[in-house]
């Protein structure tokens, strides 16, 4: 097995690998597919068209070994006899040559798919190299066409020798036969021999399509380095990683931080959570959340509220409620509804007591009322 600094090659090639490859023309290819496609396709064209274009060379080849003296010598009229002789002959035989042009190129194509590289075109000295030939030479691969080569001599040998004799009495009877028909009939038990013994090569595309499929995907494996270095090119190296992931963070809560002075209560612990509520209403359904935090984060939350003149609310259960509930710029849950208004309302509360005085509001905020499914 091929060996990379001194690491085996065992694992599958990667999206990326695979991609890399085909852009250099590194794709599985069945040459015996193709082939075998164009003998196929081109003896049923025959069968087809190949009257049509006997016909056709039959009165080509009869007018121009009929000229007269005249046709002969008058240069004009050799070209126009010849020209439209050859006309008759060009509908039959482009059908011909179109089906296998058609076959050639859906038999290239029918493993690995249409691929074009410009990469694959340039010529590459290592090619030319005489020890990587030799190496060619005794490969793997050499062998394989060797045992191919076998196999197609023996089964197209076996299959001809098996038609000859079963035919045998067709074929004596061609010597009875009178002429014209006698040229038809050959050449139709030849057409018929050539489309046996191509399909009978069916067996060899049969072995070739997955050996080729299978030598392509274990010239592609990879070691188990290379797909760690595949995988932190593409997906970054995780110091870096981390390291984006920490800034995405700090902008996120810097954001977050600046959100703190628009909102109208902070919701806390007292000390372990804070959430910050706005609720605007003439542009918010219900209560929005613009800013949460835990321990560290809760104190800074604090801090710029009361630099800002925004009311902190102690209401223990109903800031952990909100904590883990909750998303930035999102309403409150439904079922805290009535307990933001309480606090939402304890605040309009204290805001009037202290423009007008009067009897200081009071919140209870062990029994808000807190559905049990968002109690934490």
């Amino acid at each position: 097995m091929a060996e990379s600094d001194g690491q085996e090659r065992t694992e599958d090639a990667t999206p990326k690998r695979l991609q890399q490859a085909r852009e250099k023309g590194q794709i599985a290819r069945s040459k015996e597919l193709a082939s075998v496609s164009v003998l196929i396709v081109g003896a049923v064209s025959l069968m087809m068209f190949g009257e049509g274009l006997s016909k056709s060379l039959w009165a080509l080849m009869s007018r121009l070994f009929t000229l007269s003296r005249d046709e002969i010598f008058d240069t004009s009229k050799l070209f126009d006899i010849a020209s439209g002789a050859l006309a008759q002959l060009i509908l039959p035989l482009l059908m011909v040559l179109i089906t296998l042009f058609v076959a050639a190129v859906v038999g290239t194509a029918g493993v690995g798919g249409v691929n074009f590289s410009v990469e694959a075109a340039m010529p590459k000295m290592s090619k030319m190299n005489p020890l990587s030939g030799i190496k060619r030479m005794f490969g793997l691969q050499s062998w394989v066409e060797l045992l191919k080569s076998i196999l197609k001599v023996t089964l197209v040998a076996g299959t001809a020798f098996y038609l000859i004799d079963a035919s045998k009495v067709d074929l004596f009877q061609l010597s009875m036969d009178v002429f014209p028909q006698n040229i038809y009939h050959a050449l139709e038990i030849l057409l018929n021999f050539v489309l046996l013994i191509s399909c009978t090569l069916l067996i060899v595309v049969a072995i070739d399509i997955p050996f080729q499929i299978w030598q392509h995907a274990n010239q592609l494996k990879m070691t188990k380095q290379e797909v760690k270095d595949e995988y932190k090119e593409t997906e970054g190296k995780p110091e870096v990683k981390g390291r984006i992931r920490m800034l995405q963070r700090e902008a996120a809560q810097r954001r977050m931080m600046a959100d703190v002075p628009t909102a109208d209560v902070i919701v806390t612990n007292p000390e372990h959570f804070s959430v910050a509520l706005r609720y605007n209403t003439a542009t918010d359904k219900a209560p929005i959340v613009v800013a949460k935090g835990v321990d560290h984060m809760a104190l800074k939350i604090r801090e710029v509220a009361r630099e800002h003149d925004v009311y902190i609310i102690p209401a223990p259960p109903l800031a952990r409620a909100l904590y883990h509930s909750t998303e930035l710029e999102q309403q409150i849950p439904d079922g805290l509804f009535t307990a933001v208004a309480q606090v939402l309302a304890y605040v309009f509360q204290l805001k009037q007591f202290r423009k007008r005085g009067g009897q200081k509001p009071s919140l209870n905020d062990e029994n808000m009322p807190i559905p049990p499914d968002l109690k934490y």
